[in-house]
């Protein structure tokens, strides 16, 4: 296997060298476990990718099992996700959490804690993409524990919005 992407580079007659775009077919990487010191419950991260000539993002999809979730974390320079498919929750710490669905993007500031996953009974996928700062797209912290995340989906599906504020265990 040549490698997940091909990058083809021209050079002019002149010596400049033009990058070319690239495309990495779906599949063509291998699925990855999210961590276990990163998430909680069952989850899969497939086409990573990262920019090269100077650019700064990086992402890949997500997939969560019902249940699963990542732990509180935050990015240098935020993080934007597009949920693709099931029903999902994104919280911000000290507010109630907010449903996701397809089609759905979620902007996260730079700096906030935050965590995002599936709810209990629906699995969630979703294309997160963010920037390295010095090389960094994020910094993990605690595991979002069992009674916050089961407070985060305590009310109603339909509010949008569930739950009252939940504070991380710091």
């Amino acid at each position: 296997m040549l490698g997940a992407a091909l990058v083809l580079v021209v050079f002019s007659a002149r010596g400049e060298v033009h990058p070319r775009v690239t495309v990495s077919p779906a599949g063509s990487q291998p699925s990855t476990p999210g961590p276990a010191q990163y998430f909680s419950g069952k989850v899969r991260v497939d086409g990573r990718f990262q920019g090269s000539h100077g650019a700064r993002v990086s992402g890949g999809t997500v997939t969560f099992e019902p249940g699963a979730r990542s732990a509180w974390h935050t990015h240098p320079l935020g993080q934007t996700l597009i949920v693709t498919a099931g029903v999902g929750l994104v919280q911000q710490d000290g507010q109630a959490a907010h449903l996701i669905r397809p089609g759905d993007t979620v902007w996260i500031p730079p700096g906030v804690k935050h965590w995002h996953g599936a709810t209990p009974s629906d699995g969630m996928s979703h294309v997160a993409i963010a920037e390295l700062l010095e090389g960094n797209a994020v910094q993990w912290l605690e595991q979002v524990s069992d009674a916050d995340y089961a407070k985060a989906f305590c009310c109603s599906a339909r509010s949008g919005t569930v739950a009252a504020p939940v504070k991380g265990e710091t």
